[in-house]
C-alpha cells in the first residue's frame, strides 16, 4: 500500500509504555512490540519513561521510506496532515514546524500572511512560506472546533531540575529538526542561564530562534 501526502493514516493512535526517548524519536511498547515513532519535540514523554501514555500516530508510507509520526494530541496531527498537502513540505520540514509548540503562531502567521515568520523555520524558503500560505489560509480554523482553546495555550510543563545533560540533549534535537551550529551558538547564552528540561529547553529554543 502506497500512502502519499494528505491520505488517511492506517494507524490512528497507539497506546503504551514509553520505553526509549531520543531526539528524534520515542519508543513505545505495545503488548511486547516497540513501535518507533518520530515526534515533533519527543523530550516531552522524557517525564513519561516507563508510563503508559496515548501517542497519536500518522503513517507515512512511500515507494522507498515506511515512518511513524506521533503527536500529543490529535489537533498537532490533523496539522502535521495539512502540512504535508504543501508541496516542498516533507515529514521533516512539518516536524521542525510543530516543534515550537505553538501552532497558533503558524496559524495566525497563515492567515495573515506573515512570511517573515514562517521562513525562519528551518527548510522554509519564501517560496515554500507563500506556498503554505497559499494552499492553507482559510482552511485551518476547521481542524480545531472544541479543542482549540487548549490547542493554542498549551499548559506550561512542569520545571524539573536538571544538569548541562539536558541542554546537550536539547541542542541534538535541535539540530535533528536542521538547525546550524552557528544559529544554536547564539541561543546557548541564554538558554543556559537556567536549569530546566530537555522539552523546555527545546520550547525555549525555538521562541529564541523564531523571533
Amino acid at each position: 500500500m502506497i500512502c502519499c501526502k494528505g491520505e488517511k493514516s492506517l494507524i490512528a493512535f497507539v497506546t503504551g509504555t514509553v520505553e526509549f526517548v531520543s531526539p528524534e524519536a520515542v519508543i513505545i511498547d505495545h503488548n511486547g512490540m516497540g513501535y518507533e515513532v518520530y515526534c515533533p519535540n519527543p523530550f516531552v514523554f522524557q517525564s513519561k519513561l516507563n508510563e503508559r501514555v496515548k501517542v497519536y500516530t500518522y503513517q507515512y508510507v512511500r515507494e522507498d521510506t515506511l515512518a511513524l509520526y506521533g503527536f500529543e494530541t490529535r489537533e498537532e496531527k490533523a496539522l502535521f496532515n495539512k502540512l504535508l498537502n504543501v508541496s516542498g513540505i516533507g515529514p521533516k520540514g512539518a516536524l521542525a514546524i510543530l516543534a515550537s509548540g505553538e501552532p497558533h503562531g503558524v496559524v495566525q502567521a497563515i492567515e495573515q500572511e506573515d512570511d517573515k515568520y514562517l521562513t525562519k523555520f528551518p527548510g522554509v524558503g519564501k517560496k515554500t512560506a507563500r506556498q503554505m500560505i497559499l494552499d492553507l489560509k482559510g482552511k485551518l480554523d476547521d481542524l480545531f472546533p472544541d479543542a482549540l482553546p487548549n490547542l493554542f495555550n498549551p499548559e506550561q510543563k512542569q520545571s524539573l531540575t536538571h544538569s548541562s545533560e539536558q541542554l546537550e540533549e536539547a541542542l541534538e534535537a535541535l539540530k535533528v529538526l536542521g538547525y546550524s551550529e552557528r544559529e544554536l551558538k547564539k541561543v546557548v547564552p541564554k538558554l543556559a542561564e537556567k536549569e530546566q528540561s530537555t522539552d523546555q529547553y527545546v520550547k525555549d529554543a525555538l521562541r529564541l530562534l523564531l523571533k
